[in-house]
């Protein structure tokens, strides 16, 4: 059976870790829409970086739930198993998901804008704000997708190629209205996979699941590996 899993904020919303669109105390006066930006990066990359400093020391402190570790479950019980995820936080590698695609990058990423070097850091809080390459002091930014920006083509590719060969397609946790992750359900539900969803809210997803469950992830997910 071929089973394929797109999760959301709301996965992560239940290890605490506060969804974009959450009151955030802090930072509440900002709009991620107003941060997460190549504009705002190049107007004061200082600024976005602490927003980021501030997010990846929450992170860390988090641990992946229930929801994680039944999604990581999946994964050693079916042979064809596939997560796609929308999350930057790594809480489902730490969970033991090991066949992920990160459709939105990932926070522990770092790459520099000048000599392109990528690689992990996972120091918090940073040193230095805005942090500088190991490899050549350039500037480095997060390697997670911003408002406006692409989404990087190898993981967008083969999420389209998953998603139109499946048996069974899992969503959790998202509010269906960021695209194009919007559609992989969709194309999955057209190619004949039977769509189940696990969101506390009714989504636009919704009206075309073969099963909705009004849950928590955690909750929802339990249910859904009895039902398979």
């Amino acid at each position: 059976m071929k089973i394929r899993v797109l999760t959301g904020a709301g996965i992560s919303a239940e290890s605490g870790i506060p969804t974009f669109r959450g009151k955030d105390g802090l930072w509440n006066k900002y709009d991620p829409a107003e941060l997460a930006t190549p504009e705002a990066f190049e107007q004061n990359p200082k600024l976005v970086w602490e927003w980021y400093d501030w997010r990846r020391q929450l992170i860390a402190k988090a641990q992946p739930n229930e929801g994680h570790r039944i999604v990581a479950k999946m994964e050693e019980l079916f042979s064809d198993f596939w997560l796609i995820t929308q999350n930057v936080d790594g809480l489902h590698q730490r969970a033991g998901s090991k066949k992920v695609i990160e459709l939105h990058g990932n926070i522990w990423k770092v790459r520099c804008l000048n000599c392109g070097a990528e690689y992990y850091e996972y120091t918090t809080p940073l040193p230095e704000i805005p942090p500088k390459c190991r490899e050549c002091s350039g500037l480095l930014r997060p390697g997670v997708v911003w408002f406006g920006e692409s989404l990087p083509v190898d993981a967008l590719s083969k999420a389209y190629e998953l998603s139109q060969n499946a048996d069974v397609f899992i969503v959790v946790g998202t509010s269906a209205l960021v695209y194009p992750a919007a559609e992989l359900p969709l194309i999955a539900k057209r190619e004949g996979a039977k769509l189940i969803e696990v969101n506390p809210e009714e989504t636009p997803i919704t009206p075309y699941a073969d099963y909705s469950l009004r849950e928590k992830a955690g909750e929802g997910l339990r249910k859904v590996t009895e039902m398979l």
